[in-house]
């Protein structure tokens, strides 16, 4: 009978990673030799430097962490705004007691575009990001040398009478004009086409028409005719004598 049962024992050793009763026993002064230490850092290595991340003669005092989250997002993650801004400040004072927190909820229009960090941060006057540029209103000039009205980078499409009826009422500014005294003004006593009182309403209200959101420049004084009053989105240019007729 072939005696296998060292071999066995060796290989179950193995499997179990225990020393193997096969292995060679260490004897004499070598079983007493130290095993070499980790070898330590050479005490001429030069340590980490400490990184600032402020300019010299600053000190940090605090960070701001945006968080862009809407209330779509936040649904779909099934977390409420409330809530973590909760567990963030809890969490905060867990790791560093002393800090002081404060929250705030940025706003932004219903639908409105971007990135929701990106709002945030606009929301909430973040000096890195580009604030954009606030629309102006680029009003209306009524060049009397030219004989024209702008009405931003468009010219309104006035027929000649209609901007000699708008420039007669613009050089009173802040008296009213009666019906009477314009139609005196820009007709000829003995005109075919001169008007009456009611036409002139009719003149007044095509001429508001092609004013588009300027209409109400031309005010009308019930009773008594129609008045302008300057407005600093109105600008009326004139060079040399007035234009008008007196």
């Amino acid at each position: 009978m072939t005696i296998t049962a060292l071999p066995a024992r060796t290989a179950l050793h193995r499997q179990l990673g225990r020393p193997s009763l096969a292995q060679p026993r260490t004897s004499g002064s070598s079983a007493l030799k130290p095993l070499p230490a980790a070898s330590a850092p050479s005490p001429t290595a030069a340590p980490h430097a400490a990184v600032r991340a402020v300019p010299e003669g600053t000190e940090a005092r605090g960070f701001v962490l945006y968080v862009g989250l809407g209330e779509d997002a936040a649904a779909e993650d099934r977390v409420e705004l409330a809530r973590l801004v909760t567990e963030l400040r809890a969490l905060t004072s867990k790791l560093a007691p002393s800090a002081q927190t404060h929250a705030a909820v940025a706003l932004a229009p219903a639908g409105a575009g971007g990135r929701d960090v990106d709002v945030v941060r606009r929301a909430l006057g973040d000096p890195a990001v580009q604030q954009p540029a606030a629309e102006t209103d680029p009003g209306i000039v009524i060049d009397l040398t030219r004989k024209r009205v702008a009405i931003g980078d468009e010219i309104a499409p006035l027929t000649y009478r209609e901007f000699e009826l708008l420039q007669h009422i613009v050089l009173r500014e802040g008296s009213t004009v009666g019906r009477c005294d314009i139609i005196d003004a820009l007709w000829d006593a003995d005109a075919d086409d001169r008007p009456n009182e009611r036409t002139i309403d009719v003149h007044v209200r095509r001429l508001r028409a092609k004013l588009g959101a300027y209409a109400e420049i031309i005010r009308t004084v019930r009773g008594a005719g129609y008045r302008f009053d300057g407005h600093a989105d109105v600008t009326v240019l004139a060079s040399g004598p007035s234009p008008d007729r007196f």
